[in-house]
């Protein structure tokens, strides 16, 4: 049996969390009720609650097209950047996994995209793709305006943020391939195996747990790309960048209609859940450890 002085003792440890939840208090859950209870009311010029509504935030988002649009253009940008940021990081993790002079430099280059603030790679970007000073379109010799123009508008940005994603997706690859004993890699030379064989038989299996990981942030990450969308494309041309995010933003500080913008908080943490707890159901099925 434990003393009381032991007890206090063991709940003494507990103390030195306090602070920690309190931070957490502070800054994740409080603004995280507040905006579930912002998202029953309409609200004033300042954001205060004022009249309560009930679900009405919610009906009107459900029944309005443009709300509908932003979901659409935010899944296929999503999908985009993944799977592009993902490729991006795994092959340069790949490229770089041999020694080779110069690999350094290499790895540094491919790295740096995640130390790049998203507004100041979306301003350089914005200068590249200008139609008249652009150098994209000097070098292709083409006189498309690429932002502004529906049909390519969202791809631009899409390319933009898988490219700022793949820089931690290269670090993160790159540690699971030092991971992955050589041992097998010598072994399967043996029996005949090409570099392709070793690739999908051997490489990716091992990085099946990293990858899995990486796909859930990554996922994340996609979903609540902000910068480079309001600097490049402001949600425009038309809709067709509209992405949640944004529209949560424009609704809030443009239209001051903080109630709806809430409920598409809301709406967007239940999207972001809902798919991660369908990966971590799948996990068993495709992740070898």
């Amino acid at each position: 049996m434990k003393t009381w002085t032991e007890k206090l003792k063991g709940a003494g440890a507990y103390a030195y969390l306090i602070p920690c939840f309190a931070v957490f208090g502070l800054f994740l859950f409080y603004p995280f009720v507040k905006t579930i209870y912002l998202s029953f009311y309409k609200t004033d010029k300042l954001g205060q609650a004022k009249l309560f509504v009930g679900a009405e935030n919610y009906m009107d988002l459900l029944t309005s097209e443009s709300f509908y649009n932003s979901i659409v253009v935010t899944l296929i940008f999503v999908v985009i950047v993944v799977i592009g940021s993902m490729l991006l990081g795994l092959i340069t993790a790949v490229l770089c996994s041999k020694a080779f002079p110069g690999i350094r430099a290499f790895s540094t280059s491919y790295a740096l995209p995640m130390a790049i603030a998203s507004s100041g790679a979306a301003m350089i970007f914005k200068i590249i793709l200008n139609p008249t000073i652009g150098i994209l379109n000097k070098l292709l010799n083409l006189d498309i305006n690429w932002i502004s123009d529906p049909k390519y508008a969202l791809i631009c940005v899409a390319v933009l943020t898988a490219w700022l994603n793949s820089g931690i997706n290269f670090l993160y690859f790159s540690a699971g391939l030092g991971n992955i004993d050589d041992s097998i890699y010598e072994r399967a030379s043996v029996d005949g195996a090409n570099a392709v064989q070793k690739f999908f038989r051997l490489t990716l299996p091992g990085l099946s747990p990293i990858m899995f990981y990486t796909l859930v942030v990554n996922i994340i990450q996609a979903f609540q790309s902000f910068g480079q969308v309001k600097i490049l494309t402001q949600g425009g041309p038309g809709e067709s960048t509209n992405l949640i995010v944004y529209s949560i933003y424009r609704d809030a500080f443009f239209n001051y209609r903080f109630g709806s913008a809430a409920a598409q908080s809301v709406i967007l943490f239940l999207i972001i859940m809902a798919l991660t707890l369908v990966m971590f159901k799948i996990e068993n099925k495709g992740v070898k450890y």
